[in-house]
């Protein structure tokens, strides 16, 4: 009975179903990927939605549609979202109930085949971080951090800075063994400086690590609201040296 509710409320969910696979084919992917450590199957999904449109929908067209699948456009918090939630699952409905657990701050509701407290969801990068649903942070393990306040009650958070992240890429002298590192499926959660902050947001966009050959690769949903813009697959050097941030957070799921 309980695997039947399952299929019922993904089929009710896949409003916006994968242009390029079919549930069968993700299904087929998730069993062939099954013995992957679980960073290179995130790793592998978010690369399939390389070329997909931003979503220019302020809210998240997921959150205005109610849905949990809405693959068509994405934005850098939907693509981290797909990306874990299909690496963790074994099938594409038991994506669905990763969904329902790690989008929210408690656990999403469905009624009428549409999810009814999005309210609930997490809205900022920063409330991910320290929720513990999304893998645990690793920012100092990567490198010498930088402590920072990022809120007006004090708190403080531990960040590569943009000046170490360059000694470790982009220097002529660069540390290979603190980038080897990086792991394929690590969270980058990209910190904004308090100058360019709007409503005291900490983090302005998200990507996941992709290693290949020794080599690694940013993937992200490059883009702005207003603007538009497409996943892309980038070199996560050449992203770094240009990033209009001042450092980052890591987080891995193991």
């Amino acid at each position: 009975m309980a695997r039947i509710l399952i299929t019922i409320i993904f089929l009710s969910l896949s409003v916006s179903a994968y242009a390029f696979l079919s549930d069968n084919e993700i299904a087929l992917q998730q069993k062939e990927l099954a013995m992957k450590p679980i960073g290179e199957r995130i790793a592998f999904w978010a690369e399939k939605f390389v070329g997909t449109p931003y979503d220019s929908d302020p809210l998240g067209e997921y959150v205005t549609k109610k849905v949990v699948i809405a693959d068509e456009h994405v934005d850098c918090m939907y693509l981290t979202f797909r990306a874990v939630e299909l690496g963790l699952a074994k099938t594409p409905s038991e994506a669905v109930m990763v969904a329902l657990d790690k989008r929210f701050i408690g656990r999403g509701r469905i009624a009428g085949g549409s999810v009814v407290n999005y309210e609930d969801r997490f809205q900022r990068g920063e409330d991910m971080l320290t929720s513990g649903k999304w893998g645990r942070d690793v920012t100092e393990r990567i490198g010498p951090t930088t402590e920072m306040e990022v809120s007006k009650d004090g708190r403080k958070i531990k960040i590569l800075s943009k000046g170490t992240l360059h000694s470790l890429f982009v220097a002529p002298n660069s540390n290979a063994s603190q980038i080897r590192s990086f792991r394929s499926g690590d969270l980058i959660f990209f910190i904004k400086s308090p100058t360019q902050r709007i409503s005291d947001e900490v983090v302005g966009h998200i990507g996941i690590v992709k290693e290949e050959a020794g080599i690694l690769y940013l993937i992200h949903a490059k883009g702005t609201k207003n603007k538009g813009g497409v996943v892309e697959k980038v070199f996560l050097s050449k992203y770094i040296s240009s990033m209009p941030f001042i450092g980052i957070q890591i987080s891995r799921f193991d």
